[in-house]
């Protein structure tokens, strides 16, 4: 068995937790909207069309923001077409993923959902074929008490109180080549700021999140940002990153050290608003919005022959995820937490069936994949105040990052209401062979005892969730001695993530 220990001290402060922090995403993508989260005729559907299941499970993985309606999709959005009667609504060509739009859910069905699911809507923007015009007529549209054409029309359509849509991704993407109206920095920027201009002249309250580099392995990763926020800093309040992971070519330990290119993507990125922030003299500090995270088999996605048919809701990237799968996003998890000081959005892609920790079969049940648990106990346990600890622990050679702890860890601590003086450290154990004994020095907490450890972990690192086994993977309590003089051993198994919550006793 390794050894490992680290320190909790409440000194060692980053931030509050961010609610956003556990953030989601919708698209019109695949199934993730149609017989995912809506599905008129479907046994458990609402008088919406919208599945109970569904929410519940939504509920239940602690999901606070939905990033809609893309991605992709939305650089082709015509947002009219998703409004007013529904038989009346145009059918159109998805050139994003090669499907048909119907419409038939819009952004008033999407409004009554977020509204179920008790979530804050973040709302992406057409800046691909569209502009700024387009912009203040979707905001007019959603927020605006009455009054006006765009306000009036959204009353006939039902909706007599405003949207009250607070955050907007101006765009998505608009980096790749594979973006329709893809641009340069220097255009993109240049239209961000104009359209963020517009846009606060209706409400200068509203949150607004530029498009940074769609991945840190793009060619202009670094000089985009830089571009970017030269044309738009007052006028934008994030700057946005996504990044995917999978395991390549059988790299089992690179993949589950995920983590640390995370870390180094959020470094860059912050170091590059601060440049610009210094080279302006600049008093307010650009956020991150992690507003596209996940694993994806993207080289299985990319071998795959692209349909030449226009369906609709076709089966896309469904991945099915395993228990190594988990504790890689529940060492994202870690990352994005450790660095709440500046991520302050973000959202896990996607919500439902695609790349989802949330799958479903049209008219038969939904279940939860194996990533849901880490990111639904984080959601419910990482509350008030972020703090960081440096594990102690021996590290093993990657391929793409060299040496790496086998140990990564972040904890926090929320004092009275709901988190009743909790103390949680979220940890993964990333060897692939070796159990790690850590032990965690409490003794800055004192009178706090241990309330559960749980663990997901399996002998069969490939084992899955599915719709015959539904709970073949799930976090389990694990017996684990007290603490004794401001001091804890916890047992972590091999590719493991663990939650271990302590109270103050009495």
């Amino acid at each position: 068995m390794l050894h490992a220990s680290l320190t909790v001290d409440p000194a060692f402060r980053v931030a509050d937790v961010s609610p956003r922090t556990f953030g989601s995403f919708v698209e019109h993508m695949g199934r993730c909207v149609y017989t995912g989260i809506y599905e008129p005729g479907h046994p458990y559907a609402d008088e919406d069309g919208l599945r109970r299941d569904v929410l519940d499970l939504v509920r239940e993985l602690g999901v606070t923001t939905v990033r809609y309606p893309g991605g992709n999709f939305v650089s082709g959005f015509r947002w009219e077409d998703s409004v007013g009667p529904v038989a009346e609504r145009p059918t159109r060509l998805d050139l994003a993923w090669h499907s048909t739009e119907t419409n038939a859910f819009g952004l008033h069905e999407f409004h009554s959902w977020a509204a179920k699911a008790g979530v804050e809507p973040m709302m992406a923007l057409n800046l691909g074929t569209r502009g700024v015009q387009e912009a203040l007529d979707l905001l007019e549209y959603c927020n605006h008490p009455g009054g006006t054409a765009w306000s009036d029309q959204r009353i006939k359509n039902g909706a007599r109180e405003p949207f009250g849509i607070g955050m907007w991704c101006l765009g998505n993407e608009m980096d790749g080549p594979w973006q329709t109206g893809h641009k340069t920095a220097a255009e993109y920027g240049r239209l961000a700021a104009e359209t963020g201009r517009a846009m606060r002249m209706v409400d200068p309250g509203l949150e607004l999140v530029a498009c940074g580099s769609s991945s840190s392995s793009m060619p202009t990763f670094g000089a985009w940002e830089a571009t970017v926020l030269e044309e738009a800093y007052d006028q934008v309040d994030y700057i946005s990153c996504h990044a995917y992971y999978e395991e390549v070519d059988g790299d089992l330990g690179s993949f589950l050290a995920s983590a640390v290119d995370m870390d180094r993507f959020v470094e860059s990125v912050v170091a590059t608003a601060d440049h610009i922030r210094a080279k302006q003299r600049k008093k307010k500090r650009i956020n991150l919005s992690f507003d596209e995270w996940n694993v994806w088999y993207q080289s299985r996605f990319e071998a795959q022959d692209k349909p030449d048919d226009w369906a609709v809701a076709p089966r896309v990237i469904e991945d099915e995820y395993n228990v190594a799968d988990a504790v890689v996003l529940g060492g994202l998890l870690i990352s994005l937490l450790r660095n709440s000081d500046r991520v302050t959005a973000a959202c896990l892609a996607q919500l439902v069936n695609v790349i989802a920790p949330i799958r479903s079969e049209p008219g038969g049940p939904s279940w939860r994949q194996t990533t849901f648990h880490p990111f639904a106990q984080a959601a419910r346990h990482a509350r008030g105040t972020v703090l960081r600890v440096e594990p102690v622990a021996p590290v093993y050679d990657t391929a793409r990052f060299g040496e790496v702890p086998v140990v990564d860890a972040v904890a926090t601590h929320a004092v009275g209401g709901e988190g009743a003086d909790e103390l949680t450290v979220l940890a993964v154990n990333r060897h692939q062979g070796e159990s790690v004994e850590l032990a965690l020095d409490l003794r800055a907490f004192p009178g706090y005892a241990l309330v559960e450890h749980s663990v997901l972990s399996d002998p069969d690192v490939s084992a899955t969730n599915t719709q015959q086994a539904p709970d073949r993977v799930r976090p389990r309590a694990v017996d684990t001695a007290p603490v004794v003089d401001g001091r804890l051993a916890v047992h972590l198994q091999p590719v493991s993530w663990n939650v271990i919550r302590l109270r103050r006793a009495g």
